[in-house]
């Protein structure tokens, strides 16, 4: 009988912590239990993950069964991996933003923690604009520089240029979450992501296919759903960031330009950019490699197997951060050994997960690709790439909370080296000796990934038991 009341017991409470992670509260993550205050944080980021790629699944699933459906999901997996930069720019910001605000709100500091978070809108508002503004006049060149045929290029430059000029509603999600997360809000950022998704799914089938009054925009109708998707939850982010609900209390003041804050900001973001812009060209130029070497198809399977990688992963990247609030958090408040044990703590769960990931994909990935495309030549390569790539996943889930957790420390700059050296001077070179000299084509390019992504887990691990991150001020 105290065996069933302890089992209860548990439930009883592992149930209480869900929903206590879900209702939005901002707790102090430098006391109590570790376990409960990774748990208390991660359900939520990891929800908001799985939310943000459902964005590119919603659409490849809907474009997917489109005639010439190969032109489709190119373009949709090109305009992807071009809005990488973008994407780059807002985590690279998000995380500078998480790091300032973790800090202050571990002080006891919210007035300054919401000052920084207004000033991270302040320069990602400007510097977006400008590359909304070069995307959308140069669409038809990106895809054509990309790898795209002709056809594939003049089908798809609407959706690129709608996808682009949006770019701002892609920076204020990624932004204004890292904000929240920073004050430990983590479930304000995930139900941001549910509404911008609930309305994608709506609007996907009415604008692709239409619907009554409204006619069939085929691929450009899904470009117009998510675009009104992400501006909605960007709607209900500002709602809650200026309703006076949470510590952080915004006023028209915070957004006055200060140099000193604007500078501290960019410091720590300029790395953190430049970080996931490597990362992301390094994307971008494998995609241009299985795009030459393996036709349209053969880029159609890749994109395909990436969505469906970005889907399994995200909310990996979710769980790992929860070490980035919970390292801010704790530097700020002088207890460095309780953010050291953190971050163990939120590997062990990550390798956790991805175990479980990395079995799904290899039993499934037939099945998944086949529910996103009906084209037999697509769903070999995507296959295969899936099967491939998902090799490296639980390295994937160890160098993730590493990289996160020298983000939320504010030493932005290793990871940005660790990076360069990874993807530019081991992962571009491999793909290519192996897809150009070997004559491997695109299947030389998913061997490179999972092998490039373990030697960054690697150093990753070995630059973290030095400590550098411990001393960085922010």
């Amino acid at each position: 009988m105290s065996q069933v009341n302890t089992s209860q017991g548990k439930l009883s409470s592992f149930l209480s912590i869900i929903k206590q992670s879900l209702n939005g509260e901002e707790l102090d993550y430098t006391v109590g239990s570790i376990r409960r205050s990774v748990v208390l944080l991660a359900i939520p980021m990891m929800l908001e993950m799985i939310m943000e790629s459902v964005f590119a699944l919603v659409d490849l699933y809907f474009v997917g069964h489109l005639h010439n459906s190969s032109y489709a999901i190119q373009t949709v997996g090109l305009t992807e991996s071009v809005l990488t930069v973008i994407y780059s720019l807002a985590i690279g910001m998000s995380m500078a933003a998480t790091a300032v605000v973790a800090r202050r709100i571990g002080e006891k500091n919210p007035e300054a923690a919401t000052k920084a978070g207004m000033q991270a809108i302040l320069i990602a508002g400007v510097v977006t604009l400008a590359l909304s503004l070069v995307g959308v006049l140069n669409a038809t060149n990106i895809l054509l520089l990309m790898g795209a045929s002709s056809e594939a290029a003049w089908v798809g430059t609407p959706f690129m240029q709608l996808m682009m000029g949006s770019s701002l509603f892609i920076m204020l999600l990624f932004l204004i979450n890292g904000i929240f997360r920073g004050a430990g809000n983590a479930a304000i950022a995930m139900k941001s992501l549910w509404v911008a998704n609930v309305a994608n799914i709506i609007l996907c089938p009415i604008f692709i296919n239409g619907f009554g009054p409204i006619p069939a925009f085929g691929l450009t109708g899904a470009a117009m759903a998510t675009t009104l998707g992400r501006g909605l939850g960007v709607a209900y982010q500002i709602y809650h960031l200026t309703n006076g609900n949470s510590s952080l209390r915004v006023r028209l003041a915070h957004f006055v330009p200060d140099k000193e804050q604007i500078k501290a900001l960019v410091q720590i973001a300029s790395p953190a950019v430049l970080q996931f812009v490597i990362a992301s060209c390094s994307w971008i130029f494998l995609a241009q490699l299985v795009a030459t070497t393996g036709g349209d198809h053969g880029s159609a399977g890749y994109q395909t197997a990436l969505r469906l990688l970005m889907f399994f992963i995200l909310p990996a990247w979710g769980l790992s951060n929860a070490a980035a609030t919970l390292v801010g958090q704790n530097l700020g408040a002088q207890q460095v050994d309780r953010a050291e044990r953190a971050v163990w703590k939120t590997v062990k769960y990550n390798v956790i997960f991805m175990a479980f990931v990395t079995a799904i994909s290899l039993l499934g990935a037939g099945y998944f690709v086949a529910f996103f495309t009906n084209d037999a030549q697509v769903q070999a390569v995507a296959v295969q790439a899936i099967r491939i790539m998902s090799v490296g996943y639980i390295f994937y889930g160890i160098g993730m909370v590493l990289i996160n957790t020298f983000n939320g420390a504010g030493d932005t700059w290793t990871p940005t080296w660790v990076n360069l050296g990874g993807f530019w001077a081991f992962q571009i070179p491999v793909a290519y000796l192996l897809a150009k000299t070997f004559g491997l084509g695109p299947l030389g390019v998913f061997i490179a990934i999972p092998v490039a992504e373990t030697f960054i887990t690697l150093v990753s691990i070995y630059l973290f038991k030095r400590g550098k991150w411990k001393t960085v001020k922010v």
